[in-house]
């Protein structure tokens, strides 16, 4: 049974979810010389910090954070979780990433699933870490005015899937890859540019395209598409454990409390990670500030 239906739709059918549930169950943490190649570049390119480990449980968790400009955290904290937490949470992507074939086995494959209810609870039943950012593309797609401010709309999921499951959401946040590139052009504004007029005229921009999911346009480090080497740091807020919400199906009223908690751990850590990096800022090389100019 293939991974799609005949309108290469990923949730066309129970038999295709089910077969996309097998395949992220069958994954197994990375290991080896490009798992560790991976993690120098990092540690080389952003020198990482990691702040409030030891809060982090020994129980599998949901980690809940801010998303950054065009989702390049999960490329920098994935090497962090698995070689300086020992932990590998599973990424949960929007269902319109795994809409190609050969995209979704690729991610598959990279240990990130849909975010789907069912593949979220099968993970969960398998005693699994997961990651997820409630912002989704909305908040990869940010305006620079807009840095370090969460954008979760009106999103509950994540907190109702933790509490039926009983699992504990970590909180956390970080700070670095929103600053990786300047924004010359921001995706709301692109439309009415000249460079949006060209892009309709050639068809790769239309009228079904939202403006607010349109990606700004970049510039890295000296005006390249080099990212900037800004330099990471990570924290952890205090868990919040929902065992004893397991079962059930929340009220309104305790989803919005429970957000409410997990919203503000992630913007005091973002705040007090801020503050981390100006104090840091003199430990910098020379050449990583003339490169992050």
């Amino acid at each position: 049974m293939a991974l799609f239906d005949k309108d290469n739709n990923p949730l066309g059918d129970d038999a295709a979810l089910q077969q996309h549930i097998e395949k992220a169950l069958a994954v197994k943490p990375p290991r080896g010389l490009a798992a560790q190649l991976s993690y120098r570049v990092i540690k080389r390119l952003f020198n990482p910090m990691v702040i409030g480990a030891e809060r982090i449980p020994r129980q599998p968790c949901l980690f809940v954070g801010n998303h950054s400009l065009f989702a390049l955290d999960g490329a920098v904290i994935t090497p962090l979780f698995m070689n300086e937490l020992n932990r590998y949470p599973r990424s949960m992507g929007d269902k319109f990433l795994f809409s190609n074939r050969n995209i979704a086995d690729f991610l598959l494959s990279n240990g990130i699933v849909m975010g789907h209810p069912q593949v979220c609870t099968a993970l969960m039943e398998a005693q699994q870490d997961l990651l997820v950012f409630p912002g989704g593309a909305h908040e990869a797609v940010k305006p620079a005015s807009k840095r370090y401010q969460l954008q979760w709309k009106e999103r509950y999921g994540f907190v109702k899937l933790a509490a039926m499951q009983g699992y504990t959401i970590m909180p956390f946040g970080l700070v670095g890859p929103d600053e990786f590139y300047d924004h010359l052009l921001e995706g709301q504004e692109l439309p009415d540019s000249a460079l949006g007029h060209l892009l309709t005229r050639l068809g790769v921009l239309h009228e079904d395209i939202r403006s607010d999911v349109l990606p700004p346009i970049p510039a890295g480090s000296l005006g390249t598409l080099f990212p900037k080497p800004q330099r990471c740091f990570l924290g952890f807020g205090k868990p919040i454990n929902l065992a004893r919400y397991k079962g059930r199906k929340l009220a309104k009223k305790t989803l919005q409390s429970i957000r409410a908690r997990v919203s503000s751990e992630i913007e005091a850590q973002l705040s007090g990670l801020l503050l981390a990096r100006e104090e840091h800022r003199g430990s910098d090389s020379l050449l990583r500030r003339f490169l992050t100019l």
